[in-house]
């Protein structure tokens, strides 16, 4: 292996290279690489020291591996201070990704020189920490307080030219190395012996105020932000010191585990798409809806050819339409340009209608409404209609895919494509093995899910899969608080304040109450023995025909849009109690948090032991970016291991001695609690 730190001299100028591919993380053999450097340059009679990065990185942060070991020597605020301090100016030559410590070694030096295309930022915050080697102090120093809070709160990540006129770096230039040789050096002080900067009341009230509602229950904001106030007060040491302080105790705090381990459970999954498959350049799309509109207009957006087929001409507009209505969108927000949008649609969208004449495809999404039968005859008009090696994709939600791929010429290339909606926005997709789906399907797809920059998640064939599945057993268990006491919007609230982006009675007003009605019949769970059955849902829509957003009203009451506690709704809950002889009693907003993420977190272990999901790690990333599980908690699983699988097994036994038809022990749980090894491992040998 190479050094990951390469020094060399070139006439006055000596020249350190960064280079610890893929991103150049500040590793321990990075920091005493660059200490090595810095001696190499002290006795070379260099006049000037260029830092700079080899491939597209200068530095790219931390090496997230190291969070969970003791600190070893040296440590990044040791290089930054010889850096700062160096007898020989320094100038970072930017070329790539300055992030985290990568712009903590950037701010220690005299001057700094960006490539047009760099990225600056100290993104600390979305890992739990803050800048652990003095972002916080010296950056509020070189651009001032509002700019540094920010960036700093927020974890914003910004390009080369907001970073000149930030006054963040000095100069860009193509070549970074180049302009940094000849850079006339600024005549002011190092970044940490700059002036404090000036006090600024309305910015701190900004963030906090942007903090508490972007970022509610996270320690890592909220304490950067009082870590940039500090600048106004303290010394540069004693700054130095408290950002240490708050580095080193968030390191190691279950937040800053939780998000580690999102961040490497995405990394994972986003590495699925490097493993093989062919390269999708064409693609069809059955349905021109909602859905089937995201996922083309997404195809498009990567450089795919899209057909898009409806049954009639009437619906090929609709479609067309629909379409439309995102690039319309897209240049609104700015995202695209109006000729751009227009040329996007002319070169990659073509609408059909009916199965006759479409074009080659290597790829067929099937985007209609969830029916056994609608969704059959779709695959038996693309299975006639395209070649045999065409792969054939179902977006279904529930449905079971093995039933729709009867009877195709080549099963193999048969598999589910389960989007979230919007298609085009959310990251998750989960990709269903059906019973014959080959492994070169599955390797395309994962490569086609890859270049959409999606979070791909494997998943085995049940009713739901992974997320659907998860999150029916939540609603039911969430069904039955209400039936013994507790109202919508108490359970909403409390699992608001656990950190759900949203509560289950708000989520089913938003997509609609009928949808899950729908399920449920389909499913035949209120005739279905040794299950406990909670029809409240059920009498909401067949007494009300209240089906939520969409109709004006579901759980909740609307005026002007915005929701309210319903009276009539709390009046079927209570009388569903009646009915079923359950005298109500009081819940605290704890027992709900514990008992409605307790059976995610059974349902979850169960999906590990069918071999439904091949990690406790896929679950959470499903959870986290499907259903609006708090990123900072990790997900159910890792936050059962967090809190502590012996705690989960004598809260779920607890509860199954009071409500046997609603909770039994998952025996890899009780395995994993008994012997101490993680899920991970059980699941692999399971």
């Amino acid at each position: 292996m190479s050094d990951p730190v390469r020094f060399s001299l070139d006439g006055a100028t000596a020249l350190i290279t960064i280079d610890n591919p893929p991103v150049n993380v500040t590793s321990q053999a990075v920091r005493a690489g660059l200490m090595a450097a810095l001696d190499a340059a002290e006795g070379s009679g260099a006049a000037r020291v260029v830092l700079t990065g080899a491939g597209r990185a200068f530095v790219a942060g931390a090496d997230a591996k190291e969070f969970d070991a003791a600190p070893v020597a040296p440590h990044l605020p040791d290089v930054v201070a010889r850096i700062e301090g160096f007898a020989i100016p320094v100038v970072a030559a930017i070329n790539g990704a300055a992030l985290g410590g990568g712009l903590e070694l950037a701010l220690a030096c005299a001057a700094r020189v960006a490539a047009p295309g760099a990225t600056l930022g100290l993104p600390e915050v979305t890992l739990g920490v803050v800048p652990g080697a003095g972002g916080t102090q010296r950056l509020p120093r070189l651009i001032g307080l509002g700019p540094a809070l920010s960036l700093i709160s927020e974890g914003r990540v910004i390009g080369a030219a907001e970073a000149a006129k930030l006054g963040l770096v000095d100069a860009l230039a193509e070549d970074p190395v180049a302009a940094a040789r000849d850079l006339a050096l600024p005549e002011r002080p190092a970044t940490g012996a700059m002036p404090a900067p000036a006090a600024d009341p309305a910015a701190l009230e900004a963030a906090r105020a942007q903090a508490a509602r972007r970022a509610k229950g996270q320690e890592a904001p909220r304490l950067a932000i009082d870590l940039v106030a500090a600048t106004t007060s303290l010394s540069m040491a004693e700054g130095l010191a408290c950002e240490r302080e708050t580095f080193l105790t968030l390191k190691i705090s279950d937040q800053a585990a939780a998000l580690r381990h999102v961040f490497f459970a995405e990394r994972a999954a986003m590495a699925r798409g490097r493993k093989g498959g062919a390269e999708i350049t064409t693609a069809i799309v059955v349905g021109g809806g909602t859905m089937g509109a995201a996922i083309a207009y997404a195809l498009a957006g990567v450089g795919i050819s899209v057909a898009l087929v409806e049954t009639d001409q009437a619906g090929a507009e609709r479609a067309r339409a629909n379409v439309a209505k995102l690039y319309a969108e897209a240049v609104a927000r700015g995202k695209s340009s109006p000729e751009a949008a227009a040329a996007a649609q002319s070169a990659r969208h073509t609408y059909h209608a009916g199965y006759a004449d479409l074009p080659p495809a290597e790829i067929a999404i099937e985007a209609v409404f969830e029916d056994l039968a609608v969704k059959k005859a779709v695959f038996a008009a693309l299975d006639a209609a395209l070649p045999e090696t065409a792969i054939l994709a179902t977006n279904t939600s529930y449905l079971n895919p093995d039933l729709i791929a009867e009877r195709l010429r080549n099963p193999g290339r048969f598999l589910g494509l389960h989007f979230f909606s919007p298609a085009h926005v959310m990251k998750l997709v989960e990709v269903i093995r059906a019973a014959t789906t080959s492994a070169e399907t599955l390797e395309t797809v994962l490569r086609l899910t890859a270049r959409l920059k999606k979070i791909a998640v494997p998943a085995g064939v049940c009713d739901g899969f992974i997320g659907n599945r998860i999150l029916t057993r939540y609603r039911q268990i969430c069904d039955v608080m209400l039936i013994e006491g507790a109202l919508p919007a108490q359970i909403d609230a409390a699992l608001r304040g656990f950190g759900m982006a949203m509560g289950p009675y708000e989520v089913q007003d938003l997509s609609g109450l009928d949808i899950a009605y729908a399920n449920r019949k389909r499913m035949g769970w209120a005739t279905l023995p040794g299950f406990r059955y909670i029809p409240i849902a059920d009498r909401i829509v067949d007494e009300t025909g209240r089906l939520g957003r969409k109709t004006g009203a579901g759980w909740y009451d609307y005026e002007g849009g915005k929701a309210s506690p319903s009276a009539l709704i709390n009046q079927i809950v209570v009388s569903e109690s009646s009915r079923a002889g359950i005298a109500r009693r009081s819940f605290t907003d704890d027992e709900i948090v514990s008992r409605a993420i307790t059976a995610m977190i059974e349902e979850g272990a169960r999906i590990l032991e069918e071999g439904i999901a091949a990690s406790p790690a896929d679950i959470d990333l499903v959870l986290v970016h499907g259903y609006g599980f708090p990123r900072w908690r990790g997900g159910p699983m890792h936050y059962a291991e967090r809190t502590g699988l012996p705690e989960i097994c004598a809260r779920i036994e607890g509860f199954a001695a009071a409500d046997p038809l609603s909770w039994a022990l998952p025996e890899i749980l009780r395995r994993a609690a008994d012997t101490g090894r993680p899920l991970t491992d059980l699941t692999r040998t399971s």
